[in-house]
């Protein structure tokens, strides 16, 4: 059974962080700030969440599990919400988002900014 749960474990922590090097990549290679939130924002939740799961089987039912859960909880509330903060801010201070067919890449279609 410990060969079972350490595998376990160890696909978790393993693809959590390839979701975490795949958010900093997405963060680094995106081109405006609500790309670069999203991908942020999304892998980063789910990486914690197959980490904290991976080590959570690693420390067996113990007081840390509760402790590793009771982190998980924060991280899915707080990453959500700092991500909407900062792409509501943005777009309160006016930042548009980088559209393909628009003739400058920052307004819509039609040439507005709204």
């Amino acid at each position: 059974m410990p060969v079972i749960a350490d595998t376990a474990s160890w696909i978790l922590l393993l693809s959590g962080s390839f979701f975490v090097l795949t958010g900093g990549i997405g963060v680094l290679r995106m081109p405006d700030v609500y790309t670069r939130s999203h991908a942020a924002g999304i892998t980063d939740t789910l990486g914690a969440l197959l980490i904290i799961a991976g080590l959570a089987i690693q420390s067996g039912l113990t007081l840390v599990t509760v402790k590793l859960v009771l982190i998980l909880l924060f991280l899915l509330f707080t990453g959500p919400t700092a991500s909407h903060a900062l792409n509501h801010t943005a777009w309160a201070d006016g930042l548009r988002p980088i559209l393909d067919d628009a003739p400058d890449g920052r307004t819509d279609p039609d040439g507005t900014r709204d």
